[in-house]
């Protein structure tokens, strides 16, 4: 009698003592989807402990959001701040933007570094900082980060470690280390296989080197999240291939960026949602995601078809300046390749207008940068194609470009589909400083706010609620991350708050670096990092592991 007279003591006293922290008055968007109200909410040691009335409770900090909305933090789903959070904790774009938790890992992840992959294999990857999912996680823990994060393994990333920047297909030794490696992420934290598919090395990945790849991460609760083959012609059969792999390596899948990105596939949408929701109905896992823009980005050296690019960037400016291979590479980038489902970004576009060169290396180009492919064709005064050249040549061949190929029709309806949830294809960027150069696209710094603006406020394409859904538990789903992206006690108090009739985008394709408006605080495992629309500082950003991560 006497202990448990002691213990309902100690319970008391620990209930008795100040809350962390009190958001008062605000409307109430769980993330379920479930119709807003109006309560109170209590933070107690990082996590959420009750909402309701607190009127006479203490807290240590009370946050007024009478007018506000307050919701779960947003989750970006498909995020490629993997080397600028390296460089810059804050993830200012990100933050500002309402988002908690950033997901990484494309076709190009942040490990397996070394192997085979050689000097400027994908991205020019740091050599040294880390060599593998742990020892990144470590850098990042210890320099600490202002969002959560969590990322997948890439299937280029594990191709170039084992084979280098070649085509396939791989031997039967190369087959069996790539599943290692796989295996040895997903024990290191990675939360499943991401493919980026539509040019090299991702193009030379065959389907059943992918599905050993994912069938590697399945035991360890993986999943498979994949940019397709191709998003123009072509790209029905690229769902089919995705809707394979995940049935044939038994994961969910998760496609990225769902549209149509061919002007002559324009207004095709409802079927391609038909063939997901099929397989849907048949009990397979599979969901999608998109960004709300009409324009997407990659690079200029997609232009060139895929056996080009052998070797590395290096070899590829050989070819470019091989005077012999010219005829051959003009007409492939014109054209395209007969009975290819290699995706052209320039047939897909339709014209060199529908290009924004992003950024350039070399100073002697840097003009160029916010500029369209029509513009520098003018301004150097020489033919599209030798213009294409002299770029790539000069700029280590790469020039990340926006391309404008999509309807805005066709994202607006997948935008409504219940399995399609929002991400931004972006990365944490800022204002100022080191990170602010070039011309990004703007989804770098306006995604959620200009769904959140736009498409609910303004256009009303879908509710609040559901858009609230779309941005937290509909993506903590996808990568099996339960305890966060729903605000419900017990949850890990990870909470935007914003001014629903004010949150907007500013970011534009001629002006990106400017951060939205309308999101006034961000608070991250419990700890404000946006107060009144201004950075604290803080960085109290955690690692989201995967299911297998060993202990």
């Amino acid at each position: 009698m006497r202990r448990a007279l002691l213990s309902l003591l100690a319970i008391t006293a620990a209930y008795a003592q100040p809350y962390d922290l009190l958001i008062t008055g605000g409307r109430i968007v769980d993330g379920t989807g479930n119709p807003a109200y109006y309560a109170d909410l209590a933070v107690r040691d990082q996590h959420i402990v009750g909402i309701g009335t607190f009127a006479g409770q203490t807290a240590k900090r009370t946050i007024n959001a009478k007018g506000l909305t307050v919701t779960p933090g947003f989750v970006d789903i498909h995020n490629h701040s993997d080397y600028t959070i390296a460089q810059d904790g804050d993830a200012q774009s990100m933050i500002r933007q309402g988002v908690t938790s950033m997901i990484f890992g494309e076709g190009g992840s942040v490990a397996p570094v070394g192997g085979k992959q050689g000097t400027g294999s994908i991205e020019d990857r740091p050599r040294g900082a880390w060599t593998d999912l742990t020892s990144y996680f470590d850098l990042l823990k210890r320099q600490g980060i202002s969002a959560n994060i969590g990322t997948y393994i890439g299937s280029s990333q594990i191709w170039t470690y084992v084979r280098g920047p070649n085509p396939g297909p791989p031997t039967k030794d190369e087959l069996a280390a790539m599943k290692a490696e796989v295996e040895k992420s997903m024990r290191q934290g990675a939360l499943g296989v991401a493919s980026s598919l539509s040019g090299p090395p991702g193009a030379w990945i065959d389907t059943e080197s992918l599905i050993a790849m994912c069938s590697a991460a399945a035991p360890f609760g993986g999943r498979y999240s994949t940019h397709m083959r191709t998003e123009g012609q072509g790209v029905f059969e690229s769902v089919a291939e995705a809707l394979e792999i995940g049935r044939r390596a038994g994961v969910p899948v998760d496609i990225i960026h769902l549209k149509l990105a061919d002007h002559q596939l324009w207004g095709k949408m409802p079927e391609l949602i038909g063939l997901i929701a099929n397989a849907r109905a048949a009990g397979q896992q599979v969901e999608a995601n998109v960004y709300p823009y009409r324009a997407g980005q990659n690079n200029l050296s997609s232009i060139l078809p895929p056996w080009a690019h052998e070797g590395g960037p290096q070899a590829l400016i050989a070819r470019l300046k091989d005077t012999a291979l010219r005829p051959r590479l003009e007409s492939e980038v014109l054209n395209g390749v007969p009975g290819s489902n290699w995706y052209n970004h320039y047939t897909a576009t339709g014209s060199w207008e529908g290009m924004l060169l992003v950024s350039l290396s070399n100073p002697a180009y840097k003009k160029f940068e916010g500029r369209r492919m029509n513009e520098v064709i003018a301004a150097l005064k020489k033919t599209p194609v030798d213009t294409l050249f002299d770029l790539l040549i000069n700029n280590a061949a790469s020039v990340p470009t926006v391309y404008f190929h999509h309807s805005e029709e066709d994202m607006r309806y997948a935008m409504k589909q219940p399995f399609v949830s929002i991400g931004s294809d972006g990365a944490a960027v800022a204002v100022s400083g080191p990170l602010s150069v070039g011309n990004p696209h703007p989804r770098w710094y306006g995604t959620f706010p200009r769904v959140l603006g736009r498409y609910v406020r303004e256009d009303k394409v879908i509710t609040l609620e559901e858009a609230i859904r779309k941005m937290t538990s509909a993506n903590t789903a996808k990568v099996g991350v339960f305890d966060r992206g729903v605000l419900r006690p017990g949850q890990w108090a990870d909470i935007t708050i914003f001014d629903a009739a004010k949150v907007i985008d500013n970011a534009t394709y001629d002006k990106p670096h400017q951060y939205p408006s309308g999101i006034e605080y961000v608070i991250v495992n419990g700890a404000p990092v946006l107060e009144a629309g201004k950075h604290t500082g803080a960085r109290p950003g955690a690692i989201l592991y995967g299911r297998g991560q060993v202990q």
